[in-house]
């Protein structure tokens, strides 16, 4: 939506409230803030019992056999028939 507003020329959008607005502090500090804010919003996210259930048994998926064998139709060297 706001590449819409941009592109139309509806102005400039102020700041979001999941931004930290920008201050005049050096470029390391607005970038500490901004990632103990993307930590705290993953931990947030991570929290829920079905994610962390999902994320702890990734590893433990069942993947179904594949079917049919190694020759496939492409395969110039498989005789016809």
């Amino acid at each position: 939506m706001s590449f819409l507003r941009r592109m139309l020329g509806g102005g400039t959008p102020g700041p979001t409230a999941g931004t930290p607005a920008a201050t005049g502090a050096a470029p390391e500090v607005d970038e500490a803030a901004r990632d103990r804010e993307l930590l705290r919003e993953e931990a947030a996210r991570l929290s829920d019992d079905l994610i962390a259930r999902q994320i702890r048994y990734a590893d433990r998926k069942w993947t179904p056999p594949t079917q049919g064998g190694e020759r496939r139709a492409d395969d110039a060297a498989a005789p016809e028939g």
